[in-house]
This record gives structure tokens, C-alpha cells and sequence, in this order.
């Protein structure tokens, strides 16, 4: 730790000693202290002070970069320093009355009743400044090399005052591989209905944290074994117990954390993949700029081959893959039919977990744009399983790209991670399959940019060519154009006037 304070001494020392010689106590709290034990990257910075809010500001203006107030009615104030973000907080108390969602403030005065009320006993250590004394009395540092989740009073108390703290343990859990102590797990078993008087924000922003983790199935199982999902995802702790069409292997619950495990793995390959085409792409269109500056012709196949950066790049943690990885199968409890034969099938679950995961991820406030993408991943996720030995035509092909859209990376990924089967004849033959698709995507996107898809013909060219005005007739031969495009690739602009003037007169 001495050496990622020692990195930190441009703030800790002049901040340390503002506050000292203005007669108040100051110390990195919290978050920070655990990062720094474990090594990690530290750009945000916690403090805590016996200071009130407006001393706080008085002291920090004179010597921030910048500095915000809108946290002050709960003792924070913000500033930023030499590229960190900083928070001090006056200490407190935070308690929840029965039926209230926002918390009750009460400015303490000492800092072990500060760290007597945070979350976890690895998150109630400090170190005092100027002096970078290490305090820890509740055994944060034990805990932490032994990787276990515990609270510094009892977790009946913690979880009381704050029950999004049952969410925390999950997501310190997920994202740094712990165990929860068992008093802990208990006690979240106990009160897991307290999380419904928490906003559905603050649910949110715990469970995309807890997804974005290390190890976010270890999370979500203590979520489901809690009965805290039963609350925040019913629909994925439905899954428990629903077997799948076989009878034979994973439940429908283990299949679907074994698919986040997985689509995790998977995630970074991709990623990678997708970082090294947008270099190539802005390394191509600088050797393209550089010619053109140069007076050089750029070749026209080396225009057409340069790979497109995604819109929507990949990156690792994902969470519009994770989440859809979770969720996937979520609409086969609505979805389940015994044969007469004794098989059980979950037809058009897709449709419907699509439907339901969208319902959920509204109800928790989650953007409209994050929502569309993870629906549209659920509702995709069984599309591959059309592609047998004998594969697709051309236009199927292309169908598969433009439905997936900006989401094909993770399509990839998702249909990928949904092969758990213990069967390897099975799974080598579904890998193979998924790789010549992907061979022939990539080998018809040399061709075309499968990426944007477009009729050979714009609506001013159809209004030209059939002498229309603008109308649904318009949009008709749009889509006849586009329909030949997805089926017969391009076909040229001569071709395609011949094409569309037979098409319309045959509308007549």
C-alpha cells in the first residue's frame, strides 16, 4: 500500500495538511484504501473529515480544479484534481426509516463511528493524513487477504439501515471473487424483502456492476439463493428447476450460468478482434489520407476492403451481451409443453423472453437503448440453429448480418456461449457450423458491406426512373429493391432500373 500512496502524494500531503492546519481531521477512506492494498488503479478518491460541508468547500476552492456541491445535503462535496476525482464526506450516519427509500443523514464525529456504519469491513479501513496512519478496526485487512465479505457491526444492523447493502455484497462478491461470511449470506436470506423500499436507480446500478464483474455468476447465484432475485429478477429466478428439452443434462437455471460463464470467456476474444479492425480501418484511412495529401490515387479495392469500425464497439466487461447471456432463456417457464411423447419443448421462448427481459430491464430503468439491444439479443439468440451442414444461401446470410445489426459481434458470442451440451460430437459440430458462418460473412462482406445494406437505388432515383411522386408507392419499390438486394447481392445500377421498371409494370 506505501507504494500506491507514495503515488498519491500530490493530493494526500497538501490535502492532509489543509485540513490539519484549519483544525480538522482528514482521511482516505473506503473504496480507496481497499484498492490500494490490492493494487489496483485508484483515479477516484474517497475521503472523510470531521469538517462540516461548508468547511469543506472553503477549504477546497482555493486549491481545486473544479469543484461541485450537489451531494452537499448528505455531506459530500466533489472536486476534481490533477485528473482524479475526489469526494469528501463528513462523517455519518445512514439509516433507512421502514418504508422510506431515500436515506436519513446524521453528521458524525469521529472516525470510528464513520467506519463503524460502512458497508463491509473491507471497505471500513482509512488511513489518517497528514500522517498516513493506518486505521482497521474491525479487521478489514484480515478479511481481505482471506477473500471474505463481511459487515463491521452485524449484518441484521447494516443491512437495516441500508438494504441495498445485501445488493453490495452480491456485487463485491462478483467483482472481486469473495466469499460472503456466512452471518452475512444468512441475514440477506432473512431480509431480502427489505430491497423493495430501494429505488429502482440505485437496484440498477448494483446489479450492471455486479454483471460487469470478474465473476458475475458467483454474484447472481447469492442473489438467487437469497431470495434477493425473486425480488429484483423474478424472471431469471423462475428458471430454477425448469429442465431443458432433454431431460438429461444442466436445468434451465445451471444451462444459463453456464452460458454467462461462457459469453464472459468469449467476450474478450472479441473484443480484441473488433480493436484490432478499427485499428486496421484508421490505419488504412490514414494511409488513404496520406496519399490523397500526397496527389496519389487510392486503389478502389483497397476502399472497399477496409474494414468498418463498429458503431457500437465491443468491449470487456460488455454488459448488452452478459445481461442477455443471463436472460436468454427466460421465457421458457412461460413457454413449457409436455408431448405426448413425454419431451417438453419451449417454443417461440425467444419471442417471449425478449418480451419479458425487456419488461424487466424497464421496470428497473434501464435506457431505451441498452433495453433494445439486450431484447434484440434474447429475441436472436436461437436464429443460428437454421444453419446445418448443408448452411445457408448467400441471401440467408445476409439476412443473419443485417437482422443482428450492430449487435453481431455479440450475436457471435451469445450463440456461441448457448452450446453447453455434454455431448462433444454435438457441440464440435454446432462450433463448426458457427465457425463456416462466420467464414462466410466474412468472405460476402469482402464483397459487399453487409454492415449497411442498401438498395442500389435511393428514393429521388425511384421517383426519377417511374416518374412518381413521393407516396407508398415509393416506399414499395424501396422495399422491392431491397428484398433483390438481400437475395441476389448487388447487382448493379443498369440491372437494377431493368429489374424495377419490370417490377412496376407488372403492379399495374
Amino acid at each position: 500500500m506505501a507504494d500506491a500512496l507514495d503515488g498519491l502524494s500530490g493530493i494526500l500531503d497538501p490535502l492532509g495538511e489543509m485540513f490539519a492546519s484549519a483544525g480538522f481531521e482528514l482521511a482516505l477512506v473506503g473504496g480507496s484504501v481497499r484498492d490500494a492494498l490490492l493494487g489496483r488503479d485508484m483515479p477516484d478518491l474517497d475521503f472523510t473529515t470531521d469538517a462540516r460541508p461548508d468547511d469543506i468547500l472553503s477549504l477546497i476552492k482555493p486549491w481545486a480544479d473544479a469543484h461541485w456541491d450537489i451531494g452537499k445535503k448528505f455531506g459530500t462535496i466533489g472536486l476534481r484534481k490533477r485528473g482524479y476525482l475526489i469526494e469528501i464526506t463528513t462523517y455519518r450516519a445512514e439509516q433507512y426509516d421502514p418504508d422510506s427509500r431515500k436515506p436519513v443523514v446524521a453528521f458524525g464525529d469521529s472516525l470510528d463511528e464513520d467506519l463503524v456504519r460502512r458497508d463491509f469491513t473491507i471497505g471500513a479501513m482509512a488511513v489518517r493524513l497528514p500522517g498516513r496512519v493506518f486505521v482497521d478496526p474491525h479487521g478489514g485487512l484480515a478479511d481481505l487477504e482471506a477473500g471474505v465479505i463481511r459487515t463491521p457491526g452485524t449484518p441484521e444492523s447494516s443491512f437495516s439501515d441500508d438494504p441495498l447493502r445485501m445488493m453490495r455484497a452480491a456485487r463485491f462478491s462478483s467483482q472481486l471473487g469473495f466469499e460472503v461470511a456466512e452471518e452475512v449470506r444468512a441475514a440477506m436470506t432473512a431480509m431480502f424483502g427489505r430491497i423493495e423500499i430501494i429505488s429502482a436507480e440505485r437496484v440498477r446500478e448494483e446489479l450492471t456492476k455486479l454483471v460487469c464483474g470478474i465473476r458475475p455468476r458467483r454474484g447472481i447465484e447469492l442473489l438467487v439463493d437469497t431470495g434477493i432475485a425473486d425480488v429484483v429478477l423474478p424472471e431469471f429466478a423462475a428458471l430454477r428447476d425448469q429442465q431443458d428439452e432433454h431431460q438429461r443434462h444442466k436445468d434451465v437455471y445451471e444451462h444459463s450460468l453456464t452460458v454467462l460463464d461462457q459469453a464472459v470467456e468469449l467476450e474478450a476474444v472479441y473484443a480484441r478482434r473488433e480493436a484490432e479492425a478499427t485499428e486496421a480501418a484508421a490505419a488504412e484511412d490514414a494511409a488513404g489520407q496520406a496519399s490523397a495529401e500526397a496527389g496519389e490515387d487510392r486503389p478502389a479495392a483497397a476502399v472497399e476492403q477496409t474494414p468498418a469500425a463498429p458503431s457500437f464497439p465491443l468491449t470487456s466487461p460488455d454488459f448488452v451481451v452478459r445481461f442477455a447471456a443471463l436472460m436468454h432463456d427466460v421465457g421458457k417457464p412461460r413457454t413449457r409443453r409436455f408431448e405426448p411423447n413425454g419431451a417438453v419443448t419451449f417454443y417461440h421462448h425467444d419471442v417471449v423472453g425478449a418480451k419479458l427481459t425487456a419488461k424487466r430491464m424497464k421496470a428497473l430503468t434501464f435506457d431505451k437503448d441498452t433495453t433494445k439491444k439486450v431484447a434484440r439479443l434474447v429475441e436472436l439468440h436461437l436464429r443460428f440453429y437454421g444453419y446445418g451442414d448443408a448452411g445457408w444461401t448467400d441471401s440467408a446470410v445476409r439476412r443473419y448480418v443485417t437482422d443482428a445489426g450492430d449487435l453481431l459481434s455479440r450475436l457471435h458470442i451469445l450463440t456461441r456461449s448457448d452450446v453447453t451440451t455434454r455431448n462433444q460430437r454435438k457441440a464440435k459440430r454446432l462450433a463448426r457450423n458457427y465457425d463456416d458462418l462466420e467464414r462466410r460473412i466474412a468472405e460476402l462482406e469482402e464483397k459487399e458491406r453487409l454492415d449497411s445494406i442498401r438498395p442500389e437505388l435511393d428514393g429521388e432515383q425511384i421517383m426519377a426512373l417511374l416518374g412518381i411522386a413521393p407516396g407508398p408507392a415509393v416506399g414499395k419499390a424501396y422495399r422491392f429493391l431491397l428484398e433483390l438486394r438481400m437475395e441476389e447481392g448487388v447487382l448493379g445500377a443498369e440491372e437494377a432500373e431493368r429489374r424495377l421498371r419490370d417490377w412496376y409494370a407488372q403492379q399495374a
